[in-house]
């Protein structure tokens, strides 16, 4: 080979590592129902998300590497998360990221523990996952049993004291009842039922009745989007007007559309601050990429983009070139962190990150008004 060859090949295979280089990614890895009950959910969670990892790419990403951020879809069925969670740690995502619901995030901690992989920002306010310490999980949002006992509290300064409840007959409705049942109990008082139903598919006939037997002044249901709101219309059916309260989980416009012309009035609790709170530079920075993106913000969309922030933040901490070790490291030394006008923290006896809650009620153009 003459040395005008050499000298051709030698350019050739610099330019493809010069190539290499430039698209050299940190890839993240996320399972979520994005098919089945909780989809309209998840979407907005993920947009929200992508958000901020495209603002980020589009600056250069971290140190020169872009984000990738991998999505599989696990219809909200806690086995394939499982299985979704180990193909994207065998196929080196750094982090687990914005996983979907109780039961299935439960089924991902063995994954995390047997590979040291973290998980930022699990859409679910499980407790479990809270107390004691998941060592690997990261939560950006308070705790399900904060929400309902502060929507009992709620519904307690209202005059309200009859108030029904109703829960999924899982991880997820427990852990909302218990929270209730610490409200009922501060407020002194006694629900008029305690409904459990079916995670996927409730049987209305039984739940609906009696609640309007008991002339409960409200109901809190905590269940999927797709499941109260189908218990909403079937309340609605009946000619009944009492007040429905649901968690943050519906915290989503897929909800809203979800509820249709029964939207109006609905309440639910929230652990962000309102899409329209413009004091708060979070809420600011994600409207006008979403605007950008000519997206709606919802309180589902500021989730994604708050979990996004501090998965962001964590990664520029791990160094140049972050692993799992590195950026579990980083996520526990997080003190103070300003999402803008949130501040997260964390160590290493403390995964909660925030424990902002409100409470919303959706107005007669679908929108959550505080």
């Amino acid at each position: 080979m003459d040395t005008k060859t050499l000298k051709n090949c030698a350019a050739a295979l610099l330019a493809v590592a010069l190539c290499g280089a430039g698209h050299a990614q940190i890839l993240i890895g996320q399972t979520a129902g994005f098919t089945g009950p909780v989809a309209a959910g998840v979407k907005e969670t993920t947009d929200g998300a992508r958000l901020w990892l495209d603002a980020v790419n589009a600056r250069g990403g971290i140190a020169g590497q872009q984000l990738e951020l991998v999505s599989m879809d696990d219809k909200f069925d806690p086995k394939l998360a499982a299985e979704n969670a180990q193909k994207l740690a065998e196929r080196g995502a750094v982090a687990l990221f914005l996983t979907r619901g109780t039961p299935p995030t439960e089924a991902v901690l063995p994954v995390l523990q047997a590979n040291r992989l973290p998980l930022v920002g699990p859409s679910t306010g499980a407790m479990v996952l809270h107390q004691p310490v998941q060592r690997y999980v990261f939560n950006v949002r308070a705790t399900y049993q904060r929400e309902a006992q502060k929507a009992i509290e709620h519904l307690n300064t209202l005059g309200i004291t009859r108030i029904a409840l109703v829960h999924a007959d899982d991880s997820f409705g427990r852990d909302g009842l218990e929270g209730a049942n610490k409200g009922f109990a501060q407020a002194k008082l006694k629900p008029t039922h305690v409904l459990k139903a079916d995670r996927s598919k409730p049987d209305y006939s039984l739940l609906v009745p009696p609640i309007l037997a008991s002339d409960a002044q409200a109901v809190l249901w905590i269940g999927s989007a797709n499941a109260v709101a189908e218990g909403v219309k079937a309340f609605r059916a009946a000619k009944s007007s009492v007040r429905v309260v649901t968690l943050s989980n519906n915290a989503s416009q897929g909800f809203v559309k979800a509820l249709g012309e029964y939207s109006r009035g609905v309440i639910v609790t929230q652990v962000y601050p309102s899409e329209r709170s413009y004091a708060y530079t979070m809420v600011q920075e994600a409207t006008e990429l979403a605007k950008a993106k000519k997206i709606m913000l919802s309180p589902a969309i500021l989730e994604g983009y708050a979990a996004a922030k501090v998965l962001v933040e964590g990664l520029r901490r791990a160094g140049k070139n972050p692993t799992r070790d590195t950026l579990q490291a980083a996520l526990e030394g997080m003190k103070r962190y300003d999402l803008g006008g949130l501040e997260v923290s964390f160590g290493p006896d403390d995964h909660t990150g925030l424990d902002f809650a409100d409470l919303s009620i959706v107005d007669l153009e679908g929108r959550f008004v505080r």
